[in-house]
């Protein structure tokens, strides 16, 4: 990978993404998410190369510095959590794009989005408590954003949030969906409620299996 085309063309092949041009400088090219509209991939011109700056994560942050000299703390933005990429040609085109990649996961990362993705795993026939959620999602002591998630899900199809239940085995009295929604998908998944609650000893979702 050489050139801006070329990296604008591969930024632009991740989900959800779109080029932008911010600045009345031209020579800056930047590539965002549409949802949240943040950048993981600005390009530029500078001292005759183009250069890419990323998101990196801090774990990683020297070990590329110090593989390739091509690679320096970002120009112009944090240098704890930024690279700069030059195409001087020195670099192996697939540590580019891992590069590249790496700064999309991290710009896209969200409690929100984390706690849609484990929801999404429930197995049919099995339940899993907000606890169990939050922990999954990367932070236990999150339930109260679980339940505010799962209030919003955007795509109740894929994301099974009827699924999710208190630490008693009991359902949430608000159910995004309406009254009784939530008993009677939880019936048709195979999961029968004794007095309103799931038998947790019975059906709660062993993530190890």
């Amino acid at each position: 990978m050489k050139t801006r085309q070329q990296a604008l063309d591969y930024g632009l092949s991740f989900p959800d993404t779109y080029l932008d041009t911010p600045f009345s400088d031209t020579n800056w090219q930047l590539v965002r998410v549409k949802e949240s509209k943040k950048a993981f991939l600005w390009t530029y011109e500078r001292d005759g190369l183009i250069n890419l700056n990323v998101k990196v994560n801090p774990e990683w942050r020297e070990f590329w510095r110090e593989a390739y000299s091509a690679v320096i703390p970002g120009y112009h933005q944090n240098k704890e959590h930024w690279n700069t990429i030059i195409l001087d040609g020195t670099i192996p085109e697939k540590d580019i794009k891992r590069m590249i990649a790496e700064s999309y996961d991290l710009i896209t990362d969200s409690p929100t989005k984390r706690i849609y993705e484990a929801v999404k795993k429930i197995p049919k026939g099995k339940v899993a408590t907000y606890g169990l959620i939050a922990k999954l999602a990367g932070n236990e002591k999150m339930s109260r954003a679980v339940g505010n998630a799962l209030h919003k899900n955007p795509d109740p199809d894929n994301i099974p949030c009827f699924r999710v239940v208190n630490a008693k085995g009991e359902l949430p009295k608000n159910f995004a969906f309406g009254e009784g929604v939530q008993e009677r998908l939880l019936e048709e998944d195979g999961i029968k409620l004794v007095n309103g609650k799931v038998d947790l000893e019975k059906y709660l979702w062993n993530v190890k299996n």
